[in-house]
């Protein structure tokens, strides 16, 4: 039986952690308090406590991955959530993401197309601490139009193109990050939505995603 204890030990290493994305150019004291918070242990495997505050990524089900504590970091930093934004976040995955983001006081709303890791993720332990964050199945490219318009959008999947249900769903200001490109390795982009309905684009540093992929999976 799975315990979840965060002991002393973690915490330390969490703290080397934030002390590690310091070095890295993590300067927004919000993200960095969030992830010193956040145990993100109890997002892997009782196998991999060990190395669970290294910064790498980890595979999870379903042939995802959970994000190197850096990406995680450098995206949100990029975002400048505010308390209380409403975020729209495309891959919700093994949830490590959404509650960094639901830590920082951001109302979320977070899209899973796995539905077995959409199933999973309804027994984890640390979901009821966060009420500001709402769970959905269903296809990223599609949005959640119901819901918005959003402060910001955070895509945590390599899209091939930018997907314009989601500029739709940006509010006049609103911001979106969203690692863009095929292959291996994708250009993290940060969009700000203008009055007329385009986006104005600023180009960041090059990351490796799984693939963002169209509808929902069974």
């Amino acid at each position: 039986m799975r315990t979840f204890d965060d002991t002393y030990r973690h915490k330390g290493l969490r703290k080397q952690l934030v002390d590690l994305l310091k070095q890295k150019g993590i300067t927004d004291e919000r993200v960095l308090t969030a992830i010193l918070q956040v145990p993100r242990h109890f997002f892997l495997d009782s196998a991999l406590d060990r190395v669970a505050y290294e910064d790498r990524a980890f595979p999870i089900a379903e042939g995802q991955t959970i994000s190197q504590p850096y990406t995680v970091a450098y995206q949100t930093q990029l975002l400048e959530v505010k308390p209380y934004e409403k975020v729209l976040e495309i891959g919700t995955g093994s949830g490590y993401q959404a509650i960094i983001l639901g830590e920082m006081n951001a109302q979320v709303y977070t899209i899973e197309r796995q539905k077995k890791l959409f199933e999973e993720h309804r027994k984890f332990i640390l979901r009821g601490k966060y009420p500001n964050i709402k769970y959905f199945y269903g296809d990223g490219y599609e949005g959640l139009p119901t819901y918005g318009p959003f402060d910001k959008v955070i895509v945590t999947a390599a899209a091939p193109y930018i997907p314009p249900k989601l500029i739709e769903q940006l509010k006049t200001g609103g911001k979106m990050v969203i690692p863009v490109g095929e292959g291996n390795v994708q250009r993290m982009l940060r969009l700000t939505k203008q009055a007329d309905g385009s986006v104005t684009e600023e180009l960041f540093d090059n990351f490796s995603f799984v693939p963002m992929l169209e509808g929902k999976n069974q």
